[in-house]
């Protein structure tokens, strides 16, 4: 009885390092990603992919609520730390609801690049974007011509009439990206490489 409570912590640690160093499971919350994603899906998102590489086109990334986009709340005291520790372990371990603090997009732009709407379509650089992972008949919002500053990153769903994007609340910071969707892996019958 003794070796229960050391046990389940041992775990919980194990799957708390796995989270935050290696990989943590993600659920999709909205529409954006269609028809590839749907709504409650899980995938798998590798902490360590951009470790080995930088960011590529076309990836699919997790990334923190860009202060445009979300409402931030006012940090509590010194507890908030610990709470969100524990969320962060009752997540690992599957006890807790992921949050939905972060979204997840479609990279379009790297830095250096300049990325517009026109015509239907995406234009990196003055070339219109293959986007082969796009239903067929997609149509992009028509939007300014804007240069992706260093260390960021512009991103949109897949879902362009139904996505909050790049389009809304401008590049991200690389640095905002938790990692590379690597794995669709909920529900089961439909499981996939991303």
């Amino acid at each position: 009885m003794r070796e229960i409570p050391i046990l389940l912590g041992f775990a919980a640690l194990i799957a708390f390092l796995l989270k935050t160093l290696v990989a943590q499971a993600f659920y999709i919350p909205s529409e954006s990603m269609l028809s590839q994603l749907e709504v409650n899906d899980r995938v798998v998102v590798s902490k360590i992919a951009y470790r080995l590489h930088a960011p590529r086109r076309g990836d699919i990334v997790v990334f923190d609520c860009p202060k445009a986009a979300c409402r931030l709340e006012e940090s509590e005291p010194s507890t908030s730390t610990w709470r969100r520790a524990l969320r962060g372990v009752g997540e690992a371990v599957g006890v807790v609801q992921p949050s939905t603090e972060e979204f997840i997009k479609r990279v379009v732009a790297l830095p250096g690049e300049t990325v517009e709407g026109k015509d239907g379509h995406v234009l990196v650089n003055g070339r219109r974007l293959i986007e082969p992972y796009l239903d067929a008949g997609t149509m992009t919002s028509t939007f300014a011509a804007v240069t992706v500053p260093p260390a960021h990153l512009w991103v949109m769903g897949d879902n362009r009439g139904n996505s909050s994007d790049s389009r809304v609340f401008g590049p991200i910071t690389r640095a905002s990206v938790a990692g590379r969707t690597v794995l669709k892996v909920w529900p089961l019958g439909s499981a996939s490489f991303l």
